[in-house]
């Protein structure tokens, strides 16, 4: 009987800072749109589009990836997307809505590489350990978006920063991460081998069949509407609560707390999944735990601490459900890299529609209860997704 290796405290660490990365660039934005909009006199269906972009760039950039790591390797492949994080970051400093426009791009672009790139890293490096190596991945995903909608807001206060900069500060903690994955990029051997090296026959064909297989598209459309949530309630809830009568730095801070929640539910949930053959059950709370926030923010939004604790939970789990469902639904590492590619690909394009719809129901109604309405179908539709996902059975 062999015995697991321990981890590696300096790979962890460097997995778990490149993690924190993938979604302050997104989030920060939310709690400073009402003033974005503003400066440059764009409306709630621009603002749709700004906070559309980089979950677009995650889905187009998601097919990219693998072939990346396989002619570069896995650890340049992630370095070479944390420097063009930081590229992201900068040019968001530049006055004028292109530059801005740019900045995003790239940031999506970046982001779009890290999230495929890092579930691979993990199936390659911790295959005995995927489901508490998940965990902790989608902790410090949750993590960083909590600290970016929490401190965005007092940070420009106590600094007196305008929103430009305000974004741009959170650049530092990519060039953090860039240095600490500068000398792995250096020392790594070569391409990357294991789960991003195609399964048999071709190439071609191996994706095709993933894409054929009923239980790739289920776990796909999980990935897809959870995204959607996520991305659509960070992007606007801040919004949400300004219209409800709330200040700028509350809204900010019920969004951390929505975001803080989530690293509850990212660590719990792939723990528990991995130590059962189906996940449906664990599918059904989530998302009646998503539901019934979204439904109690339509109904009695003066009870908003609750509502944000119920769908913090909620989205945590969903989106280390979808991640962990990835691993547990395939029969070897090559597969569990088609599955990963096709999900986040289709899934985050779906997820695209979200703040941008959500932006422009709101233009159409002058109100958020349509866009609260069409999030609570999405997570109807993720439940269905959950259930079929959750089977005991792997994508042949």
């Amino acid at each position: 009987m062999s015995l697991r290796r321990p981890l590696g405290a300096g790979a962890v660490l460097a997995i778990v800072l490149a993690a924190l990365n993938l979604r302050p660039g997104v989030v920060a934005v939310s709690p400073l749109l009402g003033e974005i909009l503003a400066t440059e006199g764009l409306s709630a269906t621009a603002g749709g589009v700004l906070t559309t972009l980089p979950v677009l760039c995650f889905g187009l950039l998601a097919p990219v990836a693998p072939g990346l790591a396989r002619r570069v390797g896995l650890e340049r492949a992630l370095f070479g997307s944390l420097v063009l994080l930081c590229l992201g970051f900068a040019l968001r400093l530049v006055p004028g809505i292109v530059p801005l426009l740019a900045g995003t791009l790239a940031v999506g672009c970046a982001i779009g590489l890290g999230n495929v790139l890092l579930p691979a890293l993990i199936k390659r490096d911790f295959a005995d350990r995927v489901g508490l190596m998940t965990g902790l991945y989608s902790m410090a995903l949750s993590g960083g978006a909590a600290l970016a909608a929490g401190l965005t807001v007092p940070l420009a206060t106590a600094t007196g920063m305008d929103w430009r900069a305000t974004l741009a500060s959170w650049g530092l903690l990519a060039v953090v991460g860039a240095a600490v994955w500068a000398p792995r990029a250096l020392r790594a051997a070569g391409p990357a081998s294991g789960p991003l090296r195609p399964a048999r026959a071709t190439p071609a064909d191996a994706v095709r069949s993933v894409w054929r297989s009923p239980l790739a598209w289920a776990v796909t459309v999980l990935m897809g509407t959870q995204s959607l949530s996520f991305y659509a309630v960070n992007a606007w809830l801040p919004e949400i609560f300004v219209a409800a009568g709330r200040s700028v730095a509350v809204g900010g801070w019920l969004l951390a707390l929505t975001n803080l929640l989530g690293i509850v539910g990212s660590f719990v949930t792939p723990v528990l999944a991995g130590r059962m053959r189906r996940q449906r059950g664990i599918g059904v709370v989530i998302v009646a735990l998503i539901t019934t926030g979204l439904v109690g923010l339509i109904l009695a939004p003066g009870a908003a601490v609750g509502w944000v604790v119920l769908l913090g939970l909620g989205q945590g789990g969903g989106i280390s459900l979808a991640l962990t469902l990835m691993a547990l639904r395939t029969e070897n590492a090559a597969r569990t890299s088609e599955l990963s590619g096709m999900a986040q690909s289709a899934g985050y394009v779906l997820a695209a529609c979200g703040p941008l719809g959500l932006g422009v129901a709101h233009d159409a109604t002058g109100s958020w209860t349509l866009p609260l309405v069409l999030l609570v179908v999405a997570s109807l539709v993720q439940g269905v997704a959950a259930w079929f996902a959750g089977r005991d059975e792997i994508v042949r």
